[in-house]
């Protein structure tokens, strides 16, 4: 990375609650004008990572870096960045034009030039003709394209938005993961975004920063890590995955399942315990006697667009995603390619993830809980 092109940089931060490690010396370089995903489960150290960007936390150890400058004990008011949570915290007693230009108004800009960036943000979320409506009257979705045309009113040179699309349906998900992309592109700012969700980073992203247990585990684009995850948890965090023990036999081959494989990985020693990688749609049905390992069906379950089938061999359940129907009970055989096959080297993470011998009880059980909950 260029350092010119460094917009923001976190540098050996650490934070501790009530005794309790949050982040553990973590460092990070940011560009300026790039969308980049704080992506982890819960407790994992990304939200406090952006409260101290945004100044709303001091770091316990550790610099925050705005163009090369340091900004520790700089408050939020006078940081270049602008935060939209998930509680848009719209003023219910403002029209939607004042709810806008309320920042505007803080910084004292000409009414002229007020009603010229309103305007302009409202045209930007597709909010024209909105501006004389009650917020409260608003769904969900144009409540917070308020609240992002609020944020962008003011210009900040970095948008930090925390889980901003977890209280809307998932339709309205989706549209408005393409719509904040666009936003960004258009804008030229840098975005920087916490979710827990997946596939929000895989499609809105340039980069991915995969956290857990207040460590950055991997940072690379959303191909980079779906592709070539570092270790167990990225491998089973992003996506679904099969992830068994192996043995690399030599350069380019791999023992796992009780069968060798060819691969395209490389650099470690001979007989080097490792993880493989399959992932579910990259791996191909046949007959039993074509396949290079054969087992039994034990699951189906439809997706829409395809079927994830649970495959018992000798007790490893795997789960391949296809467009064809197998039923249970049914002898199938699994045929892996070379380039469809992942090592890592053994880590911390190593024997927590793998098969998927609960997965029908975990459907059965968020079944239950949905019910619950109606």
């Amino acid at each position: 990375m260029r350092m010119e092109n460094v917009l923001l940089r976190l540098e050996n931060i650490s934070v501790s609650f009530d005794d309790d490690l949050i982040l553990n010396d973590i460092s990070l370089e940011i560009k300026d004008k790039e969308f980049v995903t704080l992506l982890g489960p819960s407790g994992c150290g990304k939200t406090t990572t952006l409260r101290i960007i945004g100044g709303f936390v001091n770091p316990d150890a550790g610099n925050v870096y705005f163009n090369g400058v340091i900004m520790n004990d700089v408050p939020p008011y006078k940081r270049p960045v602008n935060t939209i949570f998930q509680k848009y915290a719209l003023f219910p007693h403002l029209n939607v034009f004042e709810n806008v230009a309320f920042g505007l108004r803080i910084l004292k800009k000409p009414e002229k030039e007020i009603k010229q960036t309103v305007n302009e943000m409202l045209t930007l979320v597709n909010l024209s003709g909105f501006s004389t409506r009650n917020v409260s009257s608003l769904s969900g979705g144009q409540q917070q394209r308020v609240a992002i045309a609020r944020a962008l009113a003011v210009r900040p040179k970095i948008l930090l938005l925390d889980e901003p699309l977890g209280a809307l349906d998932l339709k309205l998900r989706k549209d408005m993961q393409v719509e904040l992309k666009n936003i960004q592109q258009q804008l030229d700012i840098t975005f920087i975004y916490v979710t827990h969700d997946q596939e929000e980073a895989l499609s809105m992203s340039d980069t991915v920063v995969v956290m857990d247990n207040g460590c950055i585990q991997q940072i690379g684009s959303p191909l980079d890590i779906y592709n070539e995850p570092k270790n167990a948890f990225v491998a089973d965090f992003i996506g679904e995955s099969n992830i068994l023990d192996a043995v690399m036999k030599e350069d380019y081959s791999v023992s796992f399942a009780g069968h060798i494989f060819k691969c395209l990985d490389s650099g470690f020693a001979e007989g080097e315990p490792a993880d493989a990688v399959v992932r579910p749609e990259d791996i191909d049905l046949v007959e039993p006697e074509k396949g290079m390992l054969s087992g039994t069906v034990t699951s189906v379950t439809f997706r829409g667009v395809h079927f994830e089938i649970i495959v018992d061999i000798r007790g490893f359940k795997w789960m391949i995603q296809t467009t064809d129907y197998y039923p249970v009970g049914m002898s199938v055989g699994l045929v892996i390619g070379p380039d469809d096959i992942h090592i890592m080297k053994k880590s911390e993470y190593s024997g927590r993830f793998g098969d998927y011998s609960t997965y029908s009880d975990e459907i059965e059980e968020l079944s239950e809980n949905t019910e619950e909950e109606v």
